[in-house]
């Protein structure tokens, strides 16, 4: 890891929004989950990410925040091969839980479905152990 200057991994917890790079070059946002040194995504067939990732494991995602107000300004940026792994439901809650807090009766009816998943559906994590991991911390005085 290089350029730490702030705690990456309580920046990484937060609910924020990584943008996600695959060869073509395609870049989409999503949400993700920073867990055992990994950024997990989840896809399926209704989108073309676990395709892009077969063709080419090779992918770049970016995580950053931006506050005018306070003048914190950090990012997050992460290379290397992604992996294609089965989706499991357990960490599945983990990741919604971030984003759509605890109360799953408020959740939206298409979450709903990961909390369910059966092992013949075609939803899997997207894992990407970084290769290299910069951060940097470009706050300034507001």
């Amino acid at each position: 890891m290089t350029g730490s200057d702030f705690d990456v991994d309580q920046f990484l917890s937060s609910p924020l929004v990584a943008r996600i790079a695959t060869n073509g070059p395609t870049v989409r946002p999503t949400w993700f989950l920073w867990e055992d040194s990994a950024f997990w995504v989840l896809t399926g067939p209704w989108a073309k990410l676990s395709a892009l990732v077969l063709a080419d494991p090779a992918i770049a995602l970016v995580v950053d925040h931006c506050d005018l107000a306070t003048g914190i300004v950090q990012q997050v940026i992460a290379r290397g091969q992604a992996e294609i792994l089965p989706f499991d439901v357990p960490r599945g809650r983990r990741k919604l839980v971030r984003y759509l807090g605890n109360d799953e009766t408020r959740w939206d009816e298409r979450f709903l479905r990961y909390l369910y998943c059966r092992a013949d559906d075609e939803t899997v994590w997207i894992r990407l152990r970084p290769e290299s991991l910069t951060t940097k911390d470009l706050s300034y005085a507001a």
